[in-house]
């Protein structure tokens, strides 16, 4: 009978919280546990049909519990609680999660717009390469370049290098600065340099397995 109990905890369904949720967690201003019950919604779609009892049972908390939480995250404008009718003309209660990804859509606008600053020119530059809008991450990341004292024009070379290979993601590209760095390279002069010296090399390797050792008269 334990082991059984066992089974049936190890099999219930995960709650999945999406990374970019996570990071706008704070911003939303409600507690840890209100922040879970949330997340718990979330995973059950847009519009959940009210059942206090079975989030009893997902959740292991009471129903008086529950009720409390709903209340406060209606309050919070998060949630809102629906009357629809369905096909037998019975009128349940649903919640809503609309005012959520609203909310959400709006903080996660914010950060995008905060792509600005000392490195807005690259901003612009990897978005028209990558023809999308970069993430808040990516910002950071584009951002932290900057700050550790990678230079403009050093990163446009790393993105057309990468652009020029095909593969548009900001690891590919961070992998390029890294290579670079410790090859010493710190400029435009130092990229084409570099370039230079790999074609002769690579032209020289060719020569090289092109000779033609059996004509050779001396």
């Amino acid at each position: 009978m334990k082991n059984q109990k066992l089974i049936e905890i190890l099999q219930a369904r995960n709650i999945v919280i999406p990374l970019y949720l996570y990071r706008v967690y704070d911003k939303l201003k409600i507690s840890l546990e209100e922040f879970i019950f949330l997340m718990y919604l979330y995973n059950q779609g847009n519009k959940i049909l009210f059942n206090p009892k079975a989030i009893e049972k997902d959740l292991a908390i009471d129903v008086k519990k529950v009720m409390v939480i709903i209340s406060k995250l209606t309050d919070s404008k998060l949630i809102d609680l629906e009357v629809i009718k369905n096909e037998k003309n019975i009128s349940e209660e649903y919640i809503s999660l609309d005012n959520f990804y609203q909310k959400v859509s709006l903080l996660i606008a914010d950060e995008v717009n905060n792509c600005e600053g000392d490195a807005s020119n690259i901003f612009e530059l990897i978005e028209k390469e990558f023809v999308r809008t970069l993430s808040p991450m990516e910002c950071e990341i584009i951002q932290a370049w900057v700050d550790s004292g990678i230079n403009e024009e050093l990163i446009k070379e790393a993105v057309k290098e990468a652009t020029f290979n095909g593969v548009s993601n900001l690891r590919y590209i961070d992998k390029i600065l890294y290579e670079w760095g410790k090859k010493g390279i710190k400029t435009k002069e130092d990229v084409e340099k570099n370039r230079t010296n790999y074609k002769e090399q690579k032209e020289d390797k060719l020569k090289v397995f092109e000779y033609d050792w059996l004509d050779d008269d001396e």
